[in-house]
């Protein structure tokens, strides 16, 4: 039954049903209307033994009592008190009669009354009920399963909706629903159902498209970033291979040499990070401190930039984390602050409860409508730097992408006056 058809599984199981009700129906009646038929045949014996008690007492001869006592489809037997038999019914019943057919009763005089139902007159009505409750309930079947075929075919019309819906989809009919007026019914619900699966879907989808798109730019946007100090590389190692090149020259050359390469390495490295943050970073927990860790990449920023006034704030809060990567996130912060702010702009780190570091610089600032974008990777604001004076742009997308995986978040604060402040916040 299980490869039949929803329409045709209903269909069956409804007259299976109903084939089951008409057949107990039946049953019902038949015993209904043979119980019926017994209690009226007693009550017709019971008033043939009245008559003839009644004719006993008028002084009958009892032949004649035997003859009256008598009705179509009853025989009466009447014994004397002398031993004469008069009617011509059975002297006694016949073997497996019922005694609802049969009723012996002494009379006033002595005689003996034996009645005996000889007449199926009740049996034949019972077997034309049963045939006519046969005949009938077949043709109610098969009526009930025509007009079951018809009802569950416009029962069933949503789900054929359904799977019209599911074949324009599939030839690319986008956004089209089922939207259900009711999603308190069976088909409302499946319908509901439906309708956020395909949702979700199209979402998945639209994010596929979107993150396949983003990693087409990415890869084009890494290759150009890698282009620069690769064709820097070449270019210094073609320039040191020239013959005739002084001793202090082709020193020159070998340091432009290691920081080029030092560039693409660099680049490098941070792409490998954000390829580790997309397959999920594997972290090394242990219990950090945030003020001792935020004072030891202040310190290294100092000996970079000795002129910058930097300083670092707050009270000690221990987290658990990779000192590492929690590491590189504030080092990137604090480069991002020092590369972008101004000569003679100050750089704050503060450290409070609940796990806050704030970063802060008053520097330029980043317009309201940039604060997101500048987390996505290789995007710089200033389009006029390169790699040599701004970065790759994929500072603040490693740090999110590790304070994220943490647990945390970074974000870009709201300030009212000059400058930027990015608030890390990690689990407490």
């Amino acid at each position: 039954m299980s490869r039949w058809s929803l329409r045709a599984r209903v269909t069956a199981l409804s007259l299976v049903v109903l084939a089951a009700v008409l057949l107990a129906v039946g049953a019902l009646t038949d015993v209904v209307f043979a119980a019926q038929g017994r209690a009226d045949l007693r009550s017709q014996l019971a008033v043939r033994a009245a008559l003839a008690g009644e004719l006993v007492a008028r002084g009958l001869d009892t032949a004649e009592i035997a003859r009256q006592v008598e009705a179509p489809g009853i025989r009466a037997v009447l014994v004397s008190p002398d031993g004469r038999v008069y009617g011509d019914g059975p002297r006694r019943p016949r073997p497996g009669r019922s005694a609802d057919g049969v009723l012996q009763q002494p009379l006033a005089d002595g005689s003996q009354l034996t009645l005996v139902a000889v007449d199926d007159g009740v049996t034949a009505a019972q077997q034309r009920l049963r045939r006519t409750l046969f005949l009938l309930g077949l043709a109610g079947l098969a009526v009930a399963g025509v007009v079951t075929m018809l009802t569950t075919r416009v029962a069933l019309a949503p789900l054929d909706g359904m799977t019209a819906l599911a074949r324009s989809i599939t030839r690319g009919d986008r956004g089209r629903r089922l939207a259900p007026v009711r999603t308190d019914t069976e088909l409302g619900r499946t319908a509901a159902a439906f309708d956020a699966m395909l949702d979700e879907l199209e979402g998945a989808e639209r994010q596929a498209r979107e993150s396949e798109a983003r990693t087409r730019r990415f890869v084009a946007d890494a290759a150009h970033e890698l282009r620069t100090p690769l064709a820097g590389v070449r270019a210094v190692a073609e320039a040191a291979a020239a013959p005739g090149l002084g001793a202090e020259e082709r020193d020159r050359l070998h340091l432009l040499l290691l920081r080029e390469s030092h560039r693409a390495g660099r680049l490098v490295d941070d792409l490998l990070v954000l390829a580790r943050l997309d397959a999920g970073l594997e972290l090394r927990r242990e219990p950090v401190e945030l003020l001792a860790l935020a004072g030891t990449e202040v310190e290294r920023l100092r000996m970079r930039a000795p002129d910058r006034e930097i300083t670092v704030s707050g009270e000690p809060v221990t987290v658990t984390g990779d000192p590492v990567r929690l590491a590189q996130v504030l080092a990137n912060l604090l480069d991002n602050a020092h590369r972008y702010a101004p000569a003679g702009a100050a750089v704050a780190v503060r450290v409070g409860p609940g796990a806050r570091v704030e970063v802060a610089d008053t520097g330029p600032g980043v317009p309201p409508a940039e604060r997101e974008r500048i987390f996505d990777r290789l995007v710089r604001l200033d389009e006029a730097r390169t790699a040599h004076d701004g970065g790759a742009g994929l500072g603040l997308a490693i740090a999110r992408g590790i304070a994220r995986a943490h647990g945390g978040e970074l974000r870009l604060a709201d300030t009212a006056g000059p400058g930027a402040t990015f608030v890390l916040t990690l689990p407490a």
